[in-house]
């Protein structure tokens, strides 16, 4: 009897070793994320049903199906509840601190550019404002799965300190114009600003600097020039305004070349190069670019407001040119997510081509996502959930009445979901919004900045727009 109790007892210690020893299998990871739909984005564009994700760290470890759960462990667990999970998404050109005249000079003034936002920008911009107005935006772009977003603006470090704050990703290019502006007195000052900023931030985590020449016909040859020197022997993007207007060619007085003729005559056109808009680019034109490796923009909600025309993105995807989705400047399309966006895309492409049958909503998505970061060049790092690449990630509820049925997610996210049906927001591995509620930023703050600056600036631009519409 006493041997069989102590065999007993024996066996009952081997099989708690034996079960402690499968426990202690379990690889550690720091979040995962289970029971949602992902759509990988990845080359194949692979979906996985009731899929989890393993994030370690900053970067994502493993990616598949429920059966990672008896593989990994981490102190939090997310359920996505089956909603969407999918890569962050990435917007590919803002000019994000003018969210603070968001929704000004909208009475019908014919030269809006000219006669409205340059004065405003000349009157109004300070440092203080960039810092405020950069922290209400990407807000706004955290709480509506935006993680990237690329920008052209002024005082870049007061920018990259603000979406440090909140914590998403910024590729921030400063703007290099020929005139004064805020941050520099004189004519093509951003240059020196923009070699100062990218020294401070060239191994950031979150930041990846820039250089911003607004636009051929405001940049000078020899400058471009100088940019394209630059970028290279800093390895950084050039962001640039191109074929947004139908007048560019005459504005640059060309004789029988287009401006992207112009461009690659210079030598400025190579694969650190992103083209905002490209509206009036002929077929040569989307030649030149997909050999030079360039990559566009693209912004049809801000273009269709602006009737400044729509892109030949269609044309742009059968040529393997990269392409990203852009909102443009809040002023010009009054978002700065990418939800609406999303159904302008496909959209405005069938009304183009007469096609119902293009720009299906798989293709849109992947320009939100992967193709955004292919035209950043930050494929290897962003963009899609596989394992190696870093965790921006969010989370897509699929319970609100907007977003049932749900049949093709895909299809639910171009033409269903909008920004409030985010639920979770994650950037290099750490979460940012959770149960649509924002971490890193006191939320009633911000409220009180953005009410001061629009108490501050919403008389100068009630008469301003009274003179700018007298000169029509």
């Amino acid at each position: 009897m006493k041997n069989y109790l102590k065999n007993a007892v024996l066996l009952g210690t081997l099989f708690l070793v034996g079960c402690s020893s499968l426990i202690q299998k379990k690889e550690s990871a720091s979040i995962i994320i289970k029971n949602g739909t992902i759509l990988t984005m990845d080359k194949n564009n692979n979906v996985i049903n009731n899929g989890v994700v393993v994030i370690k760290d900053n970067k994502i470890i493993s990616v598949g199906n429920k059966n990672l759960l008896n593989t990994y462990s981490a102190p939090k667990i997310i359920d996505a509840e089956e909603g969407i999970i999918m890569p962050g998404m990435i917007n590919t050109h803002s000019h994000l601190p003018m969210i603070a005249f968001r929704g000004l000079g909208e009475e019908g003034i014919k030269n809006r550019l000219f006669a409205y936002f340059f004065p405003l920008e000349g009157e109004k911009l300070s440092r203080d404002l960039i810092y405020k107005a950069t922290i209400h935006g990407s807000i706004d772009m955290a709480l509506s799965g935006v993680t990237t977003y690329a920008d052209m603006y002024y005082h870049m470090d007061e920018m990259a300190k603000a979406t440090k704050e909140i914590g998403i990703r910024g590729v921030l290019g400063e703007t290099v114009i020929k005139f004064p502006v805020v941050d520099a007195k004189t004519p093509y000052g951003g240059i020196e600003y923009a070699v100062n900023f990218i020294e401070e931030y060239k191994n950031d985590e979150l930041i990846t600097p820039a250089f911003g020449p607004h636009a051929p016909y405001t940049v000078s040859k020899e400058k471009m020039q100088e940019i394209t020197r630059l970028s290279e022997k800093y390895n950084v993007p050039v962001m640039i305004h191109v074929g947004e207007f139908d007048d560019e060619d005459k504005r640059l007085n060309l004789k029988n070349r287009s401006v992207i003729e112009y461009m690659d005559s210079i030598g400025v056109l190579n694969s650190r190069v992103l083209l905002a808009h490209g509206i009036h680019l002929n077929e040569k034109d989307l030649d030149i670019i997909k050999k030079r490796d360039a990559a566009i923009a693209y912004n049809p909600m801000a273009n269709a407001k602006g009737a400044t025309g729509i892109a030949r993105t269609y044309e742009m995807l059968e040529k393997s040119i990269k392409v990203g989705l852009g909102t443009d400047g809040p002023m010009s399309s009054n978002q700065v997510d990418l939800f609406r966006t999303l159904s302008y895309a496909s959209s405005m492409q069938r009304l183009k081509y007469n096609d119902r049958t293009i720009m299906t909503p798989d293709i849109v998505v992947r320009m939100a996502t992967i193709g955004g970061a292919e035209a950043l060049n930050l494929d290897s790092k962003i963009g899609s959930i596989e394992s190696g690449k870093l965790a921006d990630i969010i989370i897509v509820e699929t319970k609100s009445s907007n977003m049932m049925p749900n049949y093709d997610p895909f299809a639910t996210l171009v033409f269903q979901a909008n920004s409030s049906n985010v639920d979770t927001t994650i950037v290099n591995g750490k979460v940012i919004v959770e149960d649509k509620k924002l971490k890193t930023y006191d939320i009633e703050k911000n409220r009180k900045q953005m009410k001061a600056i629009e108490a501050d600036i919403a008389e100068f631009a009630k008469g301003l727009a009274q003179k700018a519409k007298s000169m029509d």
